[in-house]
């Protein structure tokens, strides 16, 4: 496998974003640190896992990167729809949850993929990622400050970019075996973006760098206005039965998930995204009007916050 001079200058940059957010993730909380786990993959590469729980803000949260690659597996074939002889994988995951539930949960993924031929040169290249919030309860002005700042970062590449990932994230992120309920409003996504034309794979890389550094502009802004705002045992059910449907989107259809079990990925790794309590009650319903109900009709229908 001869890997592209893009790859090492990619795992650089997510190891990095990895220690900024850590650092400001532990800021913000004031109590909690994270632990590093460092793995390796008996197949190739390895990766790093933070892990941050109990803490004054955050209750459960991730902050993965890893660099892996092998050989490709009939079921990646089967599975994937991938082909080629080898491949390799570089990203930073990412999923922060909450104790208070006025605080939204978050999710990031930054990541690129190469596959090689059967003369070790590489076949193919993209990269993908994107960011979403999962919020339990309903506040425009949060909803309206995230996506904004993820407009702004892709007006600065294409105008054409946010509206079309934004969509593609509020059409991924759903559980469509409940009626097409997203778990939360959205951001932005994007896949299997190939290098074409003026596009290298240098500018795509940037693309993903800007993304990536926008994480803390707009995400901690919100935690620091909701965090301490009073909540209830009430409060605390609802945030369980939402991150049953969050857990629930995660097993079922989350692409990275089955990636990461088809390719014998570390299984503590990938289920790190699951929240740390959660609920699973018989056809619960919100209460009409309630802010419950509020929160779930914006699942039901994606809104346009900008």
């Amino acid at each position: 496998m001869n890997a592209s001079e893009y790859t090492q200058e990619w795992a650089d940059y997510i190891h990095d974003l990895q220690n900024r957010i850590c650092v400001a993730l532990e800021t913000i909380d004031g109590k909690a640190t994270f632990h590093e786990d460092a793995w390796e993959r008996p197949e190739g590469g390895g990766g790093k896992t933070r892990v941050i729980a109990n803490g004054a803000v955050f209750e459960k949260g991730g902050v993965n990167t890893s660099v892996v690659f092998g050989k490709v597996t009939d079921a990646m074939r089967r599975q994937l729809q991938v082909n080629g002889a080898e491949w390799f994988a570089a990203g930073l995951s990412l999923v922060i949850h909450p104790l208070n539930p006025f605080v939204p949960t978050i999710h990031c993924n930054y990541r690129m993929f190469e596959l090689y031929d059967d003369n070790g040169e590489p076949s193919d290249r993209w990269f993908g990622g994107g960011t979403d919030l999962t919020p339990y309860y309903l506040f425009e002005d949060d909803a309206i400050h995230f996506h904004r700042t993820y407009k702004d970062v892709c007006d600065r590449f294409d105008p054409a970019f946010y509206p079309l990932f934004k969509k593609t994230c509020d059409d991924y992120f759903v559980n469509t075996h409940r009626n097409n309920e997203r778990r939360g409003i959205g951001g932005i996504f994007y896949d299997h973006q190939r290098p074409a034309g003026d596009r290298d794979a240098a500018w795509w890389m940037k693309f993903g760098q800007a993304c990536g550094d926008s994480f803390t502009e707009s995400y901690l802004p919100i935690v620091m206005t909701r965090k301490h705002l009073p909540y209830t045992e009430a409060h605390r059910h609802w945030q369980e039965i939402r991150r049953g449907r969050y857990t629930e989107f995660n097993l079922v259809h989350d692409r990275g998930t089955l990636f990461g079990l088809k390719t014998n990925g570390r299984i503590e790794s990938i289920l790190m995204s699951l929240p740390p309590t959660v609920r699973f009650e018989y056809n619960y319903q919100p209460e009409a009007g309630s802010e419950e109900e509020k929160l779930l009709k914006v699942c039901l229908q994606p809104a346009d916050w900008i």
